[in-house]
Protein backbone atom coordinates (compact mmCIF):
# COMPACT_ATOMS: atom_id res chain seq x y z
CA UNK A 1 0.00 0.00 0.00
CA UNK A 2 1.31 3.19 -1.31
CA UNK A 3 2.42 6.22 1.52
CA UNK A 4 -0.58 8.40 1.61
CA UNK A 5 0.38 12.20 1.45
CA UNK A 6 -0.62 14.36 4.64
CA UNK A 7 -2.26 17.85 3.94
CA UNK A 8 0.99 19.81 3.79
CA UNK A 9 2.39 17.29 1.23
CA UNK A 10 -0.68 17.40 -0.66
CA UNK A 11 -0.95 21.23 -1.13
CA UNK A 12 2.91 20.99 -1.24
CA UNK A 13 2.25 18.97 -4.68
CA UNK A 14 -1.01 21.04 -5.75
CA UNK A 15 0.81 23.84 -4.93
CA UNK A 16 3.45 22.79 -8.07
CA UNK A 17 1.59 21.36 -10.02
CA UNK A 18 -0.27 24.81 -10.82
CA UNK A 19 2.72 25.92 -10.99
CA UNK A 20 3.81 24.14 -13.71
CA UNK A 21 0.35 24.56 -15.55
CA UNK A 22 0.91 28.46 -15.29
CA UNK A 23 4.09 28.44 -16.73
CA UNK A 24 3.88 26.21 -19.26
CA UNK A 25 1.17 28.51 -19.96
CA UNK A 26 3.34 31.66 -19.78
CA UNK A 27 0.17 32.66 -17.52
CA UNK A 28 2.38 33.92 -14.68
CA UNK A 29 2.56 37.31 -16.11
CA UNK A 30 -1.33 37.18 -15.12
CA UNK A 31 -1.18 35.72 -11.93
CA UNK A 32 -0.09 39.07 -9.32
CA UNK A 33 -1.83 38.41 -5.91
CA UNK A 34 -4.88 41.27 -6.95
CA UNK A 35 -5.97 39.29 -10.21
CA UNK A 36 -5.98 35.64 -8.48
CA UNK A 37 -7.33 37.23 -5.60
CA UNK A 38 -10.09 38.45 -7.90
CA UNK A 39 -10.59 35.19 -10.26
CA UNK A 40 -11.04 34.03 -6.44
CA UNK A 41 -13.91 35.96 -6.16
CA UNK A 42 -15.66 35.45 -9.55
CA UNK A 43 -15.21 31.55 -8.92
CA UNK A 44 -16.57 31.75 -4.97
CA UNK A 45 -19.46 33.77 -6.86
CA UNK A 46 -19.68 30.87 -9.77
CA UNK A 47 -20.26 28.22 -6.31
CA UNK A 48 -23.15 30.70 -4.90
CA UNK A 49 -24.90 30.85 -8.20
CA UNK A 50 -25.62 26.83 -7.97
CA UNK A 51 -27.35 27.28 -4.36
CA UNK A 52 -29.01 31.03 -5.13
CA UNK A 53 -33.22 30.38 -4.74
CA UNK A 54 -32.80 27.27 -3.04
CA UNK A 55 -34.05 26.36 0.42
CA UNK A 56 -31.58 25.10 2.88
CA UNK A 57 -33.06 21.91 2.60
CA UNK A 58 -32.51 21.73 -1.02
CA UNK A 59 -28.80 23.00 -0.85
CA UNK A 60 -28.17 19.85 1.44
CA UNK A 61 -29.49 17.17 -1.25
CA UNK A 62 -28.52 18.18 -4.51
CA UNK A 63 -29.43 16.73 -7.36
CA UNK A 64 -26.18 14.53 -9.10
CA UNK A 65 -25.73 16.88 -11.96
CA UNK A 66 -25.91 19.39 -9.37
CA UNK A 67 -23.49 18.17 -6.95
CA UNK A 68 -20.96 17.92 -9.84
CA UNK A 69 -20.87 21.33 -11.00
CA UNK A 70 -20.83 22.63 -7.59
CA UNK A 71 -17.51 20.41 -6.90
CA UNK A 72 -16.13 21.74 -9.81
CA UNK A 73 -16.35 25.58 -8.73
CA UNK A 74 -15.28 24.36 -5.32
CA UNK A 75 -11.90 22.91 -7.01
CA UNK A 76 -11.55 26.42 -8.60
CA UNK A 77 -11.70 28.34 -5.54
CA UNK A 78 -9.25 25.95 -3.75
CA UNK A 79 -6.89 26.48 -6.79
CA UNK A 80 -6.79 30.24 -7.07
CA UNK A 81 -6.57 30.02 -2.84
CA UNK A 82 -3.52 27.69 -3.21
CA UNK A 83 -2.32 29.78 -6.37
CA UNK A 84 -2.78 33.15 -4.40
CA UNK A 85 -1.21 31.58 -0.96
CA UNK A 86 2.18 30.57 -3.30
CA UNK A 87 2.39 34.19 -4.67
CA UNK A 88 2.47 35.39 -1.51
CA UNK A 89 4.56 32.61 0.31
CA UNK A 90 1.34 31.73 2.46
CA UNK A 91 1.58 28.77 4.37
CA UNK A 92 -2.20 27.70 4.16
CA UNK A 93 -2.03 25.04 6.59
CA UNK A 94 -0.14 27.04 8.76
CA UNK A 95 -2.79 30.18 8.39
CA UNK A 96 -5.55 28.22 8.93
CA UNK A 97 -4.73 26.27 12.14
CA UNK A 98 -3.42 29.85 13.03
CA UNK A 99 -6.76 31.25 12.61
CA UNK A 100 -8.79 28.46 14.12
CA UNK A 101 -7.02 29.07 17.33
CA UNK A 102 -7.67 33.01 16.88
CA UNK A 103 -10.98 31.47 16.47
CA UNK A 104 -11.27 30.41 19.39
CA UNK A 105 -10.27 33.02 21.51
CA UNK A 106 -12.83 35.03 19.77
CA UNK A 107 -15.53 33.01 20.26
CA UNK A 108 -15.22 30.92 23.59
CA UNK A 109 -17.48 28.16 24.04
CA UNK A 110 -19.32 29.61 27.06
CA UNK A 111 -20.32 32.50 24.76
CA UNK A 112 -20.87 31.49 21.51
CA UNK A 113 -22.60 28.22 21.88
CA UNK A 114 -26.09 28.15 19.77
CA UNK A 115 -25.56 31.53 18.73
CA UNK A 116 -24.52 33.23 15.40
CA UNK A 117 -24.08 36.62 16.77
CA UNK A 118 -20.53 38.25 15.66
CA UNK A 119 -17.94 38.12 18.20
CA UNK A 120 -18.05 41.85 19.36
CA UNK A 121 -21.76 41.33 19.97
CA UNK A 122 -21.15 38.25 22.61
Amino acid sequence: MGHQPDGSDALSSLRKELRRFASERDWDQYHSPKNLAAALCVEAAELLEHFQWRTDDESKSLPADQLAKVQEEIADVLLYLVRLADKLNVDLLEAANNKIVLNAQKYPVDKARGTNRKYTDL
